[in-house]
Order: C-alpha cells, then sequence, then structure tokens
C-alpha cells in the first residue's frame, strides 16, 4: 500500500466512524452545529479573504481562465451569503426518517419505506470554494460524513473553510472527521480516492466535462454524475419577441460563466429577421461573441464562423452560437443531438408546441417562458445544492437535502415465519 492509499484508507475509515456517530445524533443538535459553522465563518472573514487572497495571487500560474476567476473570488458580501445559506439550510427540514411508503401484508409483518443518509459521500470539484460550505453543509444535515477534494486553484481558501468548520464541530461535541479535506493536490490522488468502495458510498463531481468524464470512467464507488451545461434557448415562431429578448439576454450574460447559462440560441426562420437585429441591439452593450453561419450573418454583425465544435462547446463566457431553424421538431432534433442533459427551454405562446418541445427534449430541467439561468437549489427553493445530476437514476436536475438521502425498509413482525 503506497503512501497515497494509506492517506484515502485512513480518511475513509474516519469518515465512516463518523457516519455511524452523525446517525445517532439528534437534528437539533447538527442545526445548531451549522449556525455555529455560519457565526464561525463571519467570525473569520479575514481569515478566508487573505487565504482567497493567496489563491487569486497563484491562479495566474494555473492558467485559470478569466470567466473562472469570478467563481474563485470570495468578497466579504459573498461570505456573509454563504453564512445565509447555512442558516437557511439548518432551518429546512431534513428528510432523513421520513416515511416514503407503509405497507402492510395480509400476514401482518408491517414494512415501513424510510429515508436514511447514505454514510460518506465523496465530493470532487474544481475552484469554487463556496462547494466546500455548502457541500459540507448539507451532507451534516442529512447526517452524512463527507470527503472533500478541491481544486488546487482554491486550496488555500478551502482548507481555511475546512478546518473552520472541523473545529466548530469540535466545540459542538461531533467529531471533526464528519468533514474532511483531501491535501494532497497530486492528480494521482483523485485516482486512488475513487477506488475507496468500502469506505465512500456515492462520489459527486462538480466541475467542467473533463473532470465529470474522468470520474465517471475511473470510479469504482457509484457515481452521481452532475453534468456541464450546454444549454439552449429556442424561439418558436409564435413567441412573444419583447419576452424572447428579454429572456436570452438573461440567459447569456446575467452570469455566464455558470452551468446554467445559454450558449446555443435556436431562432425559427419565421421570426429571425424581426428577432435577431433586435436581440443584437439588446446585445451589443455586453460585448457579446456570436457564431453562426452566413444566414445568422445576414442580420447579426461580426459574425464569428461557426466550427465543428462550436455545439458541443460550454463557452463559460460571452461568446452564444446562434441558429436558424426551420421547424420545433428541427429545433428538438439539434439540442437531442448536442444536450449535455441540463437545462433547455421553449420561448412560444403556444402550449401545444410548448408541451412537444417539454416532453420530447432530454434533459433534468426543461423551461416554457422562462430564462435556463433558474436551474439552481436556491431558486427551486431547496436551500443550497449539491450539484445539478443530469443523469437519471437516484437524482435529476438541482440537488437538494432529498438527493442526499437513499432509503431503508424497516420490517415489523410479530413472530411470522415464511412457510
Amino acid at each position: 500500500m503506497n503512501q497515497y492509499e494509506e492517506l484515502c484508507v485512513d480518511m475513509g475509515q474516519r469518515a465512516k466512524e463518523a457516519s455511524y456517530e452523525l446517525a445517532q445524533i439528534d437534528q437539533d443538535s447538527l442545526d445548531r452545529a451549522l449556525l455555529a459553522i455560519a457565526d464561525s465563518l463571519e467570525a473569520h472573514i479575514d481569515e478566508v479573504m487573505a487565504a482567497n487572497a493567496r489563491d487569486l495571487d497563484q491562479a495566474v500560474h494555473y492558467d485559470v481562465p478569466q470567466t473562472m476567476m469570478d467563481r474563485l473570488t470570495l468578497t466579504p458580501e459573498r461570505i456573509a451569503q454563504m453564512a445565509l445559506g447555512i442558516r437557511q439550510v439548518a432551518e429546512l427540514k431534513s428528510p432523513v426518517g421520513t416515511l416514503l411508503e407503509t405497507i402492510t401484508r395480509p400476514n401482518g409483518l408491517r414494512i415501513e419505506k424510510r429515508a436514511v443518509p447514505f454514510g460518506v459521500i465523496g465530493i470532487i470539484f474544481e475552484a469554487r470554494p463556496n462547494v466546500t460550505v455548502d457541500a459540507g453543509v448539507l451532507c451534516l444535515k442529512t447526517s452524512n460524513a463527507t470527503i472533500l477534494r478541491g481544486g488546487k486553484e482554491a486550496f488555500n481558501t478551502n482548507q481555511v473553510i475546512v478546518n473552520l468548520m472541523r473545529n466548530t464541530l469540535e466545540t459542538q461535541g461531533i467529531t471533526p472527521d464528519a468533514v474532511q479535506l483531501v491535501e494532497v493536490l497530486d492528480r494521482d490522488m483523485v485516482g486512488t480516492l475513487l477506488e475507496q468502495r468500502q469506505y465512500i458510498d456515492v462520489i459527486i463531481p462538480r466541475g467542467g466535462v473533463g473532470l465529470i468524464r474522468r470520474v465517471v470512467n475511473e470510479s469504482k464507488i457509484p457515481v452521481i454524475e452532475t453534468g456541464s451545461g450546454i444549454c439552449h434557448t429556442f424561439v418558436d415562431e409564435y413567441a412573444d419577441l419583447d419576452m424572447a429578448v428579454q429572456i436570452a439576454v438573461n440567459a447569456k450574460v446575467q452570469r455566464p460563466s455558470v452551468c446554467n447559462a445559454m450558449e446555443t440560441l435556436l431562432v425559427h426562420k419565421a421570426v429571425a429577421d424581426e428577432f435577431l437585429p433586435r436581440l443584437q441591439d439588446a446585445l451589443e452593450s455586453y460585448k457579446v461573441r456570436i457564431h453562426g453561419d452566413q444566414d445568422v450573418a445576414k442580420y447579426m454583425n461580426n459574425t464569428i464562423p461557426l466550427e465543428d465544435i462550436s455545439f458541443s462547446t460550454e463557452y463559460n463566457d460571452l461568446d452564444l452560437n446562434v441558429r436558424i431553424v426551420d421547424s420545433l421538431a428541427e429545433a428538438i432534433d439539434h439540442i437531442n443531438q448536442y444536450t449535455t442533459h441540463h437545462s433547455e427551454a421553449i420561448i412560444t405562446d403556444e402550449p401545444m408546441r410548448a408541451t412537444v418541445f417539454m416532453n420530447l427534449v432530454d434533459c433534468s430541467t426543461v423551461y416554457h417562458n422562462a430564462s435556463t439561468r433558474f436551474t439552481d437549489g436556491f431558486e427551486f427553493g431547496f436551500g443550497a445544492e449539491i450539484g445539478i445530476s443530469t443523469q437519471k437514476l437516484h437524482a435529476r436536475g438541482p440537488m437538494g437535502l432529498q438527493a442526499l438521502t437513499s432509503y431503508k425498509y424497516f420490517v415489523f413482525g410479530e413472530g411470522q415465519v415464511r412457510s
């Protein structure tokens, strides 16, 4: 066993023991611990900011794209929002122990299906220190221990935040091993972590397509796949064009670096000559770079020619693919060819066309007359989220507390035996 294996096994064993302890702690005690973590985070803003400043200084050496710097950067206001998010989670009802179903058999057996914690959740993510807080807090709320492996770009920030969480848990009489941070940044460490099926019950990757693909391909532990976001909006021939402009602008520019931002806009040919010039005017002040073919270039200035990879690219930037389509069916076909199964939208005043679109596009979240930017745990009323699942098993879409539970059957008898 090499040093990486020894470290992962040690962390896994301690996390497993912590999960057994968490399963015996009442919810009020866990909520008090969460509130104490929020207080500690606010009390140590200067320390967190100093660590974040070190990460930002080093980011240039890691070639962090400028658009991703926004995700890496913390401010006092953002830290205060993180603390507020923790308090909101503390106020939510935990799904753990919820009675999901009751069955009484003819022989008198009473079967109860109850929500239970996974046990130990591993989370691998990139340059987003807010994920450190969200993941740790949501796992604690649902009585799960967690092992966090963040990107090197946010290492100093993550280290300070996790230490604050661990110290606070200890003062609350809860094992600090409920939250652990992998402090080895070597990429080989990720591969070793993904082999710890004996100790880790589920792995959740959060990041770009490369990270997610690696975790899905290499993990020996069950994975909840959170996806990159190549999100589409289709402006139908029956769309309210004022609404369509407003939604398209919001979906692209409100925060272009996030996974629920629009990357491709499809426009029905019947409204292209009116809609596209209006969209160009609306996007001009934001300096959005339009990628399109010659048909699009007739309506939008300085159009960048499409490349083979354009429709498969998650820009996370002020770039937008635009394509004119002949029909609703062509729009659906395009989306299902290029979707990452995240979020898709149709703008139309025809309910039946919306119904067809919403039933046939293959994604976790589909919208009628609204921006894809709402695919978010907070916006859905879940509080903080652990990620947005783009797969079809167990959880799909924004994952809040319920997604961090499994279930167990509790069977009560009075001496029944099977004949």
